[in-house]
């Protein structure tokens, strides 16, 4: 049988594990809300610690708390910070909507851990008090929308973007590697004038620099923070020097420009910025989904498909047919992305669920939005890696699909008419032979300026490289 031991808060007695950090409050949670066992992620976890420890040392200078309690209270709010006590934090995101619960599980995890490193009694609130001490100047409704902006921006910042920049980075370097490579382009999935491969990964890798720029857009919105809102915006119960001592401290320890909200009442009651960057990671899945979809059409095959390309082979595809390989990254990086797409649904629904001074959503909101940057950063290092750094060009077969491209009557229109170019695209279909061949045969051009005019790569230099 767990040992337990006695607790209490404002409503009772609580049964608690002996050997938990966490109090009675996170116990009456944890009972409450069995619902999904999906966790906050570890990133506002850490987030939490930070706000917590450096609140605790600004509170001492200020003499909000004893100063002697700063020490034990930071040292551990940095144990959480770390993810040393990540089992601690045991409570499910679908909980009261400000966040409450899990607030408070960081109160009585650091307030109780505090107490241990003094040699005290856990449990006991003495000397340390999850309430009084923890969580003086502050309130669930400013530290939880601070900890999903200080975990977004840092993941924004420090894992999806170098990612996404490692992505664009391997679509560039194909994008020069393929330059040379002329193939059929393709509109409404018909074939269409030629382009070089080159050119169509440059537009991958612009897809991704457009990405990033998105994500850059949103930054000053995620860096401003509500601590010192406390219950409803106003600061009732805070230091005035307590938030921006704080702020100012998580910007140091971040080396991310974290400042003060310019208006705590906007801050708390809507989650906009959590919105818009959910707006531009769902911009990111749409532009992974386009590049996924076209690399795993262009190396479909191998030899009853587009086979433009070659992906790499990095497992078997089938348990029935021998020899089978799939593109199982870009088939990953679909899912991703569809993830992600209903994440922002989520997201904006949570958003939406503003009540006059406070937003009662923000524990699935920081779920989603935490989700939704780590797989995409994840997903887009392994399209990197594992798919686009090794693609191969086949360029005997994009020079063949050109020349067997009805399309390619378009360069003769200027010259010749679009009618008259329009029958022989016609004939070439009929008769299965190429515009070459039956221009040639025809005499429509001398054989030089046919030459010229059919030309594939030329065709590619019209625009923009």
């Amino acid at each position: 049988m767990t040992k337990t031991r006695t607790e209490r808060d404002s409503l009772g007695e609580v049964l608690v594990p002996a050997s938990a950090y966490y109090g009675a409050q996170t116990q009456r949670a944890l009972e409450n809300f069995p619902v999904s066992g999906l966790r906050f992620p570890r990133r506002f976890i850490g987030a939490l610690g930070m706000i917590k420890g450096e609140a605790a040392t600004v509170n001492a200078e200020l003499g909000a708390i004893d100063t002697d309690l700063a020490a034990p209270i930071g040292q551990a709010a940095n144990e959480v910070a770390a993810g040393n006590l990540d089992d601690q934090f045991p409570l499910d995101i679908f909980q009261t909507g400000s966040g409450t619960s899990t607030n408070m599980n960081a109160n009585e995890v650091i307030a109780n851990r505090a107490i241990e490193i003094l040699g005290g009694e856990m449990g006991s609130k003495t000397p340390v008090h999850p309430n009084d001490d923890v969580n003086a100047g502050q309130s669930s409704n400013d530290v939880i929308p601070t900890a999903i902006h200080v975990a977004a921006y840092g993941a924004v910042t420090e894992d999806l973007i170098p990612a996404l920049g490692h992505l664009e980075e391997a679509l560039d370097r194909k994008a020069h590697e393929f330059d040379a490579i002329v193939k059929i382009g393709r509109t409404h999935l018909q074939d269409a004038v030629p382009i070089r491969l080159g050119q169509e990964f440059s537009g991958y890798a612009k897809q991704i620099n457009n990405g990033i720029a998105r994500l850059i857009a949103v930054q000053p919105r995620l860096a401003e923070l509500a601590l010192g809102g406390t219950a409803v915006g106003t600061g009732l119960n805070a230091h005035p020097e307590f938030a921006v001592g704080v702020i100012d401290r998580l910007a140091v320890r971040t080396r991310h420009p974290f400042v003060p909200a310019p208006n705590k009442f906007e801050a708390m009651a809507a989650k906009d910025a959590a919105v818009e960057c959910s707006g531009a990671l769902k911009t990111i899945a749409v532009s992974l989904t386009k590049i996924a979809n076209d690399v795993r059409w262009l190396g479909s095959g191998p030899r009853c498909g587009i086979g433009e390309i070659t992906l790499p082979s990095l497992q078997p595809g089938s348990s029935i047919m021998p020899g089978k390989v799939n593109p199982v990254i870009p088939e990953s990086v679909l899912m991703v992305a569809t993830q992600v797409l209903g994440n922002d649904v989520t997201i904006s629904a949570g958003g939406m669920s503003g009540n006059f001074e406070l937003n009662v959503m923000m524990p699935v909101i920081a779920y989603n939005l935490l989700q939704s940057v780590e797989i995409l950063a994840n997903s887009s290092r392994l399209l990197a890696d594992l798919c686009v750094s090794g693609l191969q060009a086949n360029a005997q077969r994009c020079e063949a699909l050109v020349e067997e491209s009805l399309a390619m009557v378009t360069a003769l229109a200027p010259v010749i008419g679009y009618d008259r170019a329009a029958e022989i695209a016609k004939q070439a279909f009929a008769t299965g032979r190429t515009v070459r061949e039956l221009c040639s045969e025809k005499g429509v051009l001398p054989l030089d300026e046919l030459e010229r005019v059919l030309d594939a790569r030329a065709q590619t230099e019209g625009g923009a490289g």
